[in-house]
């Protein structure tokens, strides 16, 4: 009952009647136009429950509903893997934020799997962006923030910093998460003077 309250909540109030056509198949006898038009209209709304169900869960997730995010997540995992693939680049943000939700909610063992999942499907595909290898980058780190593994969250924030900075630029907005990450982890580390300056740099 709680499983189905969450998945309530989290996303399939939204999508339920977007899922109504999505099972049946296209009957038999059309036109090649008007299967073509069918299999266009299907990748479309698949494609919107896709971006509502991303959108829903990156909201839960910053506003601390780490539980609820992991319906939308899951959904938005499901429907991108049978759109693109189960290699597809465009399912890491999907497991990022199931990595993010399941951190918030001290699952830690799914969240690693998560990030090992998102983390080989970047490394299986060289035309991978610098800024969606930042975004794994910044998970990870927060992963090992969550495990206490401070000094390896370190070493994934500045590749995050790194990789941003190389797209936007080291002033960039983009680059600001990384450094503050950052300066967290030197405040727990009782590193003062490094933690004020990243502060003030952010």
């Amino acid at each position: 009952v709680d499983h189905q309250k969450d998945d309530w909540v989290g996303i399939h109030q939204q999508i339920c009647q977007l899922l109504i056509p999505i099972p049946t198949s296209l009957p038999c006898g059309l036109s090649e136009k008007e299967r073509k038009h069918g299999t266009d209209q299907l990748l479309e709304r698949q494609e919107h429950i896709i971006s509502l169900a991303l959108h829903a869960a990156r909201r839960f997730v910053w506003d601390g509903k780490h539980k609820e995010a992991i319906p939308a997540a899951l959904c938005a995992l499901r429907f991108q893997t049978h759109v693109s693939g189960p290699a597809s680049l465009c399912l890491v943000p999907a497991y990022l934020l199931l990595a993010q939700a399941f951190t918030g909610a001290g699952d830690l063992p799914q969240a690693s799997s998560c990030l090992s999942q998102a983390q080989w499907v970047v490394l299986r595909s060289p035309g991978c962006s610098a800024a969606l290898q930042a975004e794994l980058h910044r998970s990870l780190g927060l992963f090992c923030i969550a495990e206490g593994n401070l000094e390896q969250a370190l070493y994934h924030l500045a590749n995050d910093v790194y990789l941003v900075s190389s797209t936007f630029g080291l002033k960039s907005l983009e680059t600001s998460g990384g450094y503050f990450h950052m300066a967290n982890v030197f405040f727990r580390q009782n590193k003062m003077d490094i933690a004020n300056s990243l502060y003030a740099e952010v």
